[in-house]
Formats: structure tokens, C-alpha cells, sequence
């Protein structure tokens, strides 16, 4: 069986659970409206797919997170025909609103289209019941927000940050020349394998700008954003307002992100949504070492920061356990830390307040702070 025969079983299924409530027309309406997504390769090496469809090929071994607003369970498991060791993230479905059911086959189906190295791939996704299997790589560093509390809780090195934005921006520019909008950049939605590889989840926010065959310039769908995805939105996409936004709100994310990593902390995770909207249309761009006065923290936010739930079958979970370790202690950066005129120069320039202003994802990956050399990852 072919990854395309497994992907559209697992679609039949999924969308019979609610036929009554979301017609077949209105599923796949996206879909006939973004024909470049068809173009994209679907080949892949065998050797780098788990097909099977047959949950007793599963073996799960342990829990290590969950997603999706806690309804789903992401389990370390065993592919035992092959040996491999794979992610399995389980979900309810008779639990999600209609809302969650569409953002779950959204992840899914893009999932199945896209075709890059640094994009998170699903390998297998069925039913079982009620419950969603999706199969998908085990990345046995899980994600940089997991590094984050687990290694680098002040912050990571430049280096480090380096090898990680690269990897997450060439996933973004790929969705960039296809014509969709990530709309959820973050250190949780960045994961790592055990070789290096930086991959990008999180499609379940995923917007198209390919309408009836069209690339338009902007985009007004402004959905109701959980309050763990606000501090990274753009400015123009909290304002909710007649000017839209369009693949320049990601670069502002991809900023906050480096702030993140560079700090270890979640920059305005506090904030009410208002204040966080002033905060960021004031000012000057920000600069990552005014941070901690820029982005105040408190005893709840840090409690929150480390809880590891994280939102969306597309997206990173916390990793409690079954995952690569570096050592046994906290690899901890100075409490006092500089930054290189190139990095801070990669951080202004993504958040600048006038989306124009920002660099696309291409022009990015050719920025001096990531022309220095590379290292063997951890």
C-alpha cells in the first residue's frame, strides 16, 4: 500500500465521523482552491515511511505529551514489523468541536501535500473507532521551546539559534512560495531529530492566499487564536482590521521566536490582548537585550511556560520522557549575555511594525547572521 492509498483511506474515514454537520463540498472546497498544492511531489523514499494502517503494528511504549488542548496523547511508540521508533499522536474525536475537527484535517491533508525536509511529515493517518492515529517521525530532541526548559533555561547560544532558525525559516519560505501562511511560528512548533534535522509543525493555523486559482496579496480570515499562539502574532493580524496580512506576519513571528531562544522566555505571555497590541505597535523594534524589561514576566507565567501543553495535532508537544539526552544537568548560559550586531540585526529587521519593511523568508535565509558556519547539532 502506498502512502497515497493510506492517506486516502485515512480521509474517508475522517470526514464520515461528522458527514452530517460538514458536507464533502465545503471539506475539500480548500483544496480545489489551492492548485498549487497539487503540483508538489508526493514520492517519497520507502525507506522513510512507516505505511502500515494496522494499529497492531503499533507498540505504544510510553506517553511522552500532549497537544491539541489536551485532546490528544502523543505516545513513543515501535513500528514492529520495521523496528522504527515513531511518534503517534491519538485524538478523540468525538471530543472536538467542529472547529478542532477542521483544524485536524487541515494539518492532515497539508501534511500529505507538502514535501520538504524541513516540514514536518505524516507518514500514516487512520481510524480506529473514534480515535485518530497519526504516525509521523520520531524527532528525538522534540522541540526547541523542550530544549529551552530543559537544557537552556536562560537562553541558547547564537550558534545554536542559528542552526535551528535556518532550518525553520527554509521550511517557512517553502510554504511562502506555495502560497500559505503558517501563522503560528514558535519554539514549540519547531522540532529537532536525533540527527539534526530542524522540521516545522504546527499546520493546523495554516492559511492559503490561493483563492480560485489566484494569489492574493492579503488575507481577513482572523480566527479566534488561543491565548497560547498571541504573543507571536503580527501586529496587523491582532488588529483585525480592513488591511489584512499576508506572508510577512510570519517573519514577524520568526522575531519572536529568536527573542525566545535567546531568552528562554515567552516574550509578552502575560500581557491581555490589548496591551499586548500597544505594546507592539510603540516603539522602536525590539532588541532582545531589553527583554526582560520589554516582556515582564511573572510566577504564573513561568509556571505556565513549563507546563509543556502545547495546542494542535499539527503542532509540538511537551516531551516528558523518551527523548534524546544531551547530559544529565542543565546546560545554562551566562545570566549576562551579548548579542552580535548580526543577530540583533536579523531581529530588528523581522519586527519591524510595517510589514513592508520586513525581509520575505528567502531574503532571510541570505541574512549575515546566517552565513556563519555550521556545527554537529548538540
Amino acid at each position: 500500500m502506498s502512502l497515497l492509498d493510506c492517506f486516502c483511506t485515512s480521509r474517508t474515514q475522517v470526514e464520515s465521523l461528522r458527514s452530517e454537520k460538514q458536507s464533502e463540498t465545503s471539506t475539500h472546497q480548500n483544496l480545489v482552491d489551492e492548485p498549487s498544492l497539487s503540483l508538489l511531489p508526493l514520492s517519497t523514499r520507502a525507506s522513510e515511511v512507516i505505511c502500515s494502517t494496522n494499529v497492531s503494528h503499533y507498540e505504544l511504549q510510553v506517553e511522552i505529551g500532549r497537544g491539541f488542548d489536551n485532546l490528544t496523547s502523543v505516545h513513543l511508540a515501535r513500528h514492529t514489523p520495521t523496528g522504527t521508533l515513531v511518534t503517534v499522536k491519538i485524538t478523540n474525536l468525538e471530543n472536538c468541536t467542529e472547529e478542532r475537527l477542521k483544524a485536524l484535517q487541515k494539518a492532515v491533508i497539508l501534511s500529505h501535500f507538502f514535501r520538504h525536509p524541513n516540514i514536518t511529515t505524516y507518514w500514516t493517518v487512520f481510524t480506529v473507532g473514534s480515535w485518530l492515529w497519526v504516525i509521523s517521525p520520531f524527532m528525538a530532541y522534540g522541540s526547541a521551546s523542550q530544549l529551552l526548559r530543559t537544557y537552556f533555561p536562560d537562553g541558547m547560544s547564537e550558534t545554536l539559534i542559528r542552526n535551528i532558525l535556518f532550518g525553520a525559516v527554509r521550511g517557512l519560505n517553502y510554504l511562502h512560495q506555495n502560497g500559505c501562511i503558517h501563522r503560528s511560528i514558535k519554539a514549540s512548533h519547531i522540532l529537532i531529530s536525533g540527527d539534526g534535522l530542524v522540521t516545522l509543525s504546527g499546520l493546523s493555523h495554516l492559511h492559503s492566499l490561493v483563492k480560485h486559482g489566484q494569489r492574493h496579496r492579503a488575507v481577513y480570515d482572523f480566527p479566534q487564536f488561543s491565548t497560547s499562539v498571541q504573543p507571536w502574532l503580527s501586529p496587523e493580524l491582532l488588529r483585525q482590521d480592513l488591511h489584512g496580512y499576508n506572508v510577512k506576519s510570519d517573519i514577524y513571528s520568526v522575531g519572536i521566536t529568536a527573542c525566545e531562544l535567546a531568552s528562554g522566555q515567552v516574550p509578552f505571555q502575560d500581557m491581555h490582548r490589548t496591551q499586548m497590541l500597544l505594546q507592539k505597535l510603540k516603539g522602536p523594534p525590539y532588541s532582545p537585550l531589553d527583554i526582560i524589561s520589554i516582556f515582564p514576566q511573572s510566577e504564573s507565567r513561568m509556571k505556565n511556560s513549563r507546563s509543556g501543553v502545547d495546542s494542535g495535532i499539527g503542532e509540538s508537544v511537551h516531551v516528558s520522557s523518551g527523548t534524546r539526552t544531551v547530559n544529565s544537568d542543565r546546560l545554562q548560559t551566562p545570566s549576562s549575555k551579548t548579542f552580535s550586531p548580526a543577530f540583533l540585526s536579523l531581529v530588528q529587521l523581522c519586527l519591524q511594525q510595517d510589514p513592508e519593511k520586513r525581509p520575505s523568508a528567502s531574503s532571510l535565509l541570505s541574512h549575515v547572521f546566517f552565513k556563519q558556519p555550521y556545527f554537529e547539532f548538540l
